[in-house]
């Protein structure tokens, strides 16, 4: 299948898949043999966010990532409203398609709404879970949130967008810790180059407050998961989520491994070779293996 955006090799090493999802092309990588690692990225990257992790994990995990529909090189079913329940309900029909189980799902941003959506509704697919900053439940009755949520997600933010791709460069512009260089920004923008793909990227921050009743079910969903090991990796570097959302997780996730880094939501490493792996940390290995973690300082 040819690709909707040139992706040079020495960027994105990786095989480019795609399966059928309600008729429309879903784009994933597959990389690697071993324990099945589910990694979702938020808005408004795509799958090229792990493009650095998995090469380090591929030896020891199987590790699949996949784009959201209108976001990379996914396509868009007719009527699609960009939401995370629409999200998730695809991420679900994807993991039936792959026969996936016995997963350990990471999640930051979105990936969270979307993926711990999933996991409270078919807990039997999950076995471990790696939460980043994200959030699981509804944020309205936070004047920050729902005033960010109405300019960004807003008539505003739409204009802007359309006109000038604002969103999407705004978040990236905020989110990467460290310089990059102008071939990664590129990369990054590259799903938005089309101003008519451009309103997925604005539907998101709207629906932080919009999508306040499917976040309740995704928060009713997690006392399911009580009983699944949780590595809870949490940035906090100038832009992240309200910092209760970390207190709110751990009551969740009854005993899980906790571990605060430096940096923000969109963490590829500092430079090529870098890690910190949770021995490197002092944090003993958990349920979910000797992962390593990558982060920007």
């Amino acid at each position: 299948m040819d690709l909707p955006f040139a992706v040079p090799y020495e960027l994105f090493p990786f095989e480019h898949r795609f399966v059928e999802v309600g008729g429309v092309p879903i784009h994933y990588i597959d990389e690697g043999t071993g324990d099945t690692l589910l990694l979702l990225h938020g808005n408004p990257s795509w799958s090229f966010l792990y493009r650095k992790m998995v090469p380090a994990l591929r030896d020891s995990f199987r590790c699949i990532a996949l784009d959201y529909p209108g976001y990379g090189m996914s396509g868009v079913p007719d009527g699609y409203g960009f939401t995370p329940a629409e999200h998730s309900a695809v991420l679900c029909r994807f993991v039936d398609q792959l026969a996936l189980s016995d997963l350990t799902i990471m999640v930051q941003d979105w990936g969270g709404p979307i993926g711990l959506g999933l996991a409270g509704r078919r807990p039997d697919l999950v076995r471990a879970l790696i939460i980043g900053n994200t959030f699981a439940w509804p944020l309205n009755g936070n004047w920050r949130i729902e005033t960010f949520s109405w300019v960004m997600g807003g008539p505003v933010g739409m204009r802007l967008t359309r006109a000038f791709n604002f969103v999407p460069r705004f978040f990236l512009r905020r989110g990467l810790a460290h310089h990059v260089g102008p071939d990664v920004i590129s990369l990054y923008l590259a799903p938005w180059r089309d101003p008519a793909r451009r309103k997925a990227a604005v539907i998101a921050p709207r629906q932080l407050i919009r999508a306040t009743a499917y976040l309740r079910e995704v928060e009713a969903g997690l006392p399911t998961l009580a009983d699944r090991p949780a590595l809870i990796v949490w940035g906090i570097g100038r832009f992240r989520l309200p910092g209760a959302a970390t207190p709110a997780l751990r009551a969740s996730v009854p005993q899980p491994q906790n571990h605060q880094v430096s940096g923000r939501f969109a963490l590829p490493p500092r430079r090529r070779g870098r890690t910190n792996s949770r021995r490197d940390q002092g944090i003993p290995p958990g349920p979910a293996g000797n992962l390593t973690l990558f982060w920007a300082g």
